[in-house]
């Protein structure tokens, strides 16, 4: 299991590493839509770095151990850059909602100082609605057992280990997804049933270029949603009745984001694809030149 994580962490590291570089030292893409996906990249660089060092531990070093202080910190962090995750797609979506429906006014609605307020109150709400979860845990007084099926720190696992009344978890946990990921899911609805509405009245051509534009986002917003619901699901089901479905789910969860978004926006947005054949063509070609010298 060791190497797979590892092959994992080097593939996000590069990828989202390699998007980042790109777009900074490249005037031409300092765009709303490649500055939302440096955003991206940047949150999914920290989600897989927040995680990675501790899974190694488990399966390279067999180190299961976890301080109580530092499973809350993590907790916290996997949660807020969860809630980052969500929040910047939403703002993806309002990038293609403007760009296909209002393409005359894109520079215009999409400013760099609208874009650092649309950051800014992404960052205050992931701060105000996470900072509680780890708050909440800590009040509860004692505890069944301090065996985790997954190899990192959720709220919705920790909770159930206490001994005590957990209503509040609950409710609080029921709150931040459906304030958070349930009200973005729905801003991106209905961003994409107004795309769609807009992309029907055009000629057959002009309606595929404009869809075909959204679709490195439609993949992203999949990527994040899906394992999202499937780790919810599972959760709903008693750990020592399917283990392995939750280490599975909570896996792919936090794994998956970081190394699939490079692969689909290099594969499927041409600037950044043709940047980074131009980047790493450069990087085998002084390879080359090294090992002639």
């Amino acid at each position: 299991m060791g190497f797979p994580l590892i092959s994992m962490y080097v593939i996000a590291s590069l990828g989202n590493s390699s998007i980042l570089c790109i777009i900074k030292v490249d005037q031409d893409l300092h765009e709303p839509m490649y500055i939302f996906l440096s955003m991206l990249s940047m949150i999914d660089l920290l989600l897989a770095t927040t995680t990675m060092p501790k899974m190694l531990e488990i399966f390279l070093m067999d180190d299961r151990e976890i301080s109580f202080d530092l499973c809350l910190t993590q907790m916290f962090f996997i949660h807020f850059l969860s809630a980052l995750e969500s929040g910047i797609l939403v703002a993806m979506a309002v990038d293609r909602y403007v760009a296909i429906c209002q393409p005359l006014r894109y520079s215009s609605i999409l400013t760099s100082e609208k874009i650092s307020k649309m950051f800014a109150i992404i960052l205050v709400r992931g701060a105000l609605v996470m900072i509680p979860i780890p708050l909440i845990i800590k009040r509860l007084p004692l505890w069944k057992n301090n065996r985790l099926t997954h190899s990192y720190c959720l709220h919705q696992e920790v909770m159930n280990l206490a001994c005590a009344d957990i209503r509040v978890n609950i409710i609080y946990g029921l709150f931040v997804i459906l304030s958070v990921m349930g009200i973005d899911s729905l801003f991106i609805s209905f961003s994409y049933m107004l795309i769609l509405k807009t992309v029907l009245g055009l000629v057959e051509e002009a309606s595929m270029k404009a869809f075909s534009t959204c679709a490195s986002h439609i993949c992203a917003v999949l990527v994040y949603y899906i394992p999202l619901i499937g780790l919810s699901v599972v959760h709903r089901f008693k750990s020592n009745t399917m283990p392995n479905l939750h280490i599975l789910f909570g896996n792919v969860y936090l794994l998956l984001p970081p190394v699939i978004n490079p692969l689909i926006y290099g594969i499927k947005t041409k600037q950044i694809r043709h940047r980074l054949k131009k980047l790493y063509g450069k990087i085998i070609h002084r390879g080359k030149n090294s090992r002639n010298i």
